[in-house]
């Protein structure tokens, strides 16, 4: 048995000490290590029941192949996968699995605390990697724009047209694409110098946005990325780049620091803004009051 401490060890740790002592191993044991070492990505979304029946071993086999290299049992064994799938270090499928097997082994509460440490996280990361200055920069070139597009799609779509809607407020020639039955490259036919667009797509990156970015760069537009890494293309192209934090326990990537971002460089546009833009947003709402789309 392998009495080396295995609290610290990461995923890669675990599978590089179950790989030493695969020849040590009885049989059955090794065949349930040998599952484990070639289907890595299966311990921290499938229940013991699950790895079991898929090895062709009883679970009391997976407890021993944990205890012998240090874990008091398979729970903890398969703790620093779990860890690696709240980092987000897994792909879609895995993580929706994942999210299902706290479903059914109550553990929604530690989930629970996962998805308000990684919001914070995500939020602070974002402001960190930004300041005042360049918010600023980027709200500059928007407020001096002919036209700002803001491209997203997916899940993205919704917040570009969220930022576009609170631009409409102050009269502001700010549009989300694509516009509905069409595409970006096409909304983008006459852009130049005088515009911007704000480009946003996080890993995998969309190859439309990637396009539309590298389309307004050739034509003189000013392009703003946002991104999940400094290596995006939407990044590395752009004129003003902001990285967003968006790890997070689900399948999909965070919007909670995107969302605070696009919300952040809204207001610096209307700080950015002449004195009528504000006139502009005082009749906006005067307007919904008279039609009765407020309630009173």
């Amino acid at each position: 048995m392998n009495d080396t401490n295995v609290s610290h060890l990461s995923s890669n740790g675990v599978l590089e000490a179950l790989a030493a002592e695969l020849g040590q191993l009885t049989p059955e044991t090794r065949k349930a290590a040998t599952y484990v070492l070639e289907n890595p990505n299966d311990v921290g979304v499938c229940s013991i029941r699950e790895m079991a029946s898929a090895a062709a071993v009883k679970p009391n086999t997976l407890v021993r192949m944990a205890r012998t290299i240090g874990f008091d049992g398979y729970d903890d064994f398969r703790e620093p996968f779990r860890e690696e799938i709240r980092r987000g270090n897994l792909n879609f499928p895995d993580r929706a699995r994942w999210l299902q097997s706290l479903g059914q082994s109550g553990q929604l509460g530690g989930l629970y605390a996962d998805m308000v440490e990684s919001a914070i996280r995500n939020i602070e990361a974002t402001f960190a990697g930004t300041n005042a200055e360049k918010m600023k920069a980027a709200a500059d070139d928007i407020v001096a724009s002919r036209n700002t597009f803001v491209l997203g799609v997916g899940v993205n779509n919704s917040n570009a047209r969220n930022f576009a809607y609170l631009a409409d407020m102050a009269s502001y020639n700010i549009w989300a694409i694509p516009r509905s039955g069409g595409v970006a490259s096409d909304d983008l036919s006459r852009a130049n110098e005088q515009d911007v667009l704000i480009a946003i797509t996080c890993k995998p990156y969309r190859t439309e946005v990637v396009e539309a970015a590298v389309l307004a760069k050739e034509q003189g537009a000013t392009l703003i990325g946002i991104s999940d890494s400094p290596a995006s293309p939407v990044i590395t192209s752009a004129d003003h780049g902001f990285v967003i934090g968006s790890d997070t326990p689900q399948f999909f990537p965070s919007s909670v620091a995107l969302i605070a971002l696009l919300e952040t460089l809204m207001a610096f546009v209307i700080a950015d803004a002449p004195a009528e833009v504000i006139d502009n947003i005082d009749r906006f709402h005067e307007r919904r009051h008279r039609l009765g789309i407020y309630q009173p």
